[in-house]
């Protein structure tokens, strides 16, 4: 009988768990087993005996190697890879292109990747995306950051003691992170305007009730629903613009990022020092090299008078919404591979075959593969 694993997360910080209780019956029903580790849930509110009850066996220690199937939040290390069986299967985030002493493992290994970040982008994976799930998370905890961080209400409050004006709140990027970014500062009643590159996203950004900032530029519509690349004079012309909005924001969120590359630079120090004091700056893709020019990944730093708050593993800081969420989105790409109880991996399908990275000693995602030839890891 196949069975499904699910280990703690090894990375520092990391809360998420990749399976939880509530979904253990949707593997039960396609004939597996699942297994597992003691405290895999803990920081998630998902305990032992929960995922007993739910008809999972908890094991304390090792339940990789004998594994048919892992469920991870992070991709496993090399060292771990090494010791799965294989023709195994590993459903996580991998990062495939920056990760390439793992695909190597993996590939050495036998073992079959399926990479979270490359589930195609179509109507039909739309309950696999686990990149929007988590953006999901992330846009909202970050609305929350700035509304914490801010000295100020964001609601308009009308006191014996006078009127307090609402915040001005600007949000750059309208993907999933920064339209539920819009969403949460809408709801906890500040003002709220918002930009993105793409035009399509102006009706999405009037949609949850902010003011589309129009800086009459051409649009830069890109492949998966993701902005394209920029060239340097319209990027400089772009900051240009928006200079004299973030100027007067109280707050500003920014949560431009493509999976695989660097963030763009959408603010310059000058910018931020021209903030009001008491300003608050979220930089929700500060991990990936940040869109504020000086914002540190994990850190709060003063930048003229404004504090930046640089994002790092964000959704992890609300791990039982951010778990369940994943969870669904792995367990669903399961069943669409699981055929009477085993594992069958078809590329005929297309959701299959693009979020693959390796499979049976081959490296299938392009890019990795072009990367190993040329040294990229041995």
């Amino acid at each position: 009988m196949t069975t499904v694993a699910i280990a703690k997360e090894t990375r520092p910080g990391e809360r998420r768990v990749a399976l939880t209780p509530e979904l253990v019956g949707k593997l039960t029903a396609l004939g597996v087993d699942v297994r597992v580790e003691a405290g895999a849930g803990r920081e998630a509110n998902a305990l032992d005996e929960e995922y007993r009850d739910a008809g999972a066996e908890v094991v304390a220690g090792d339940v990789l190697s004998t594994a048919d199937v892992i469920f991870s939040v992070n991709s496993l290390d090399p060292d771990q890879v090494r010791k799965l069986k294989p023709s195994s299967l590993v459903l996580s985030f991998l990062a495939p292109t920056s990760s390439l002493d793992k695909v190597a493992a993996a590939r050495d290994a036998q073992v079959t990747w399926m990479s979270m970040e490359l589930v195609p982008r179509i109507s039909r994976a739309q309950s696999m995306d686990a990149l929007s799930s988590q953006a999901l998370v992330a846009g909202y905890r970050c609305a929350l950051i700035a509304a914490d961080r801010l000295p100020k209400f964001f609601p308009l409050l009308m006191t014996a003691a006078g009127t307090i004006k609402p915040a001005q709140v600007v949000v750059l990027g309208a993907g999933v992170a920064g339209l539920q970014a819009i969403a949460t500062a809408k709801r906890l009643g500040a003002v709220v305007q918002a930009y993105d590159v793409r035009a399509a996203a102006a009706d999405e950004i009037r949609s949850m009730g902010a003011k589309f900032i129009d800086l009459d530029l051409d649009s830069l519509e890109g492949a998966g629903g993701y902005a394209r690349e920029m060239t340097d004079d319209r990027a400089a012309r772009q900051r240009d613009l928006l200079a004299p909005f973030i100027a007067s924001a109280d707050a500003l969120i920014t949560t431009a990022a493509i999976p695989g590359r660097s963030a763009p630079m959408l603010v310059t120090r000058a910018m931020v020092e021209a903030m009001k004091p008491g300003s608050v700056v979220v930089d929700l893709a500060a991990e990936s090299g940040g869109n504020v020019e000086g914002s540190v990944a994990g850190e709060e730093v003063r930048i003229g008078n404004a504090l930046v708050w640089g994002a790092l593993n964000v959704p992890s800081q609300m791990p039982v919404a951010a778990s369940r969420l994943y969870a669904s989105n792995v367990v669903t790409l399961l069943q669409l591979m699981v055929k009477d109880g085993l594992v069958v991996v078809d590329f005929d399908d297309e959701i299959v075959a693009g979020a693959c990275v390796t499979h049976a000693g081959q490296v299938r995602f392009e890019p990795a593969r072009q990367a190993l030839d040329e040294g990229g890891a041995q």
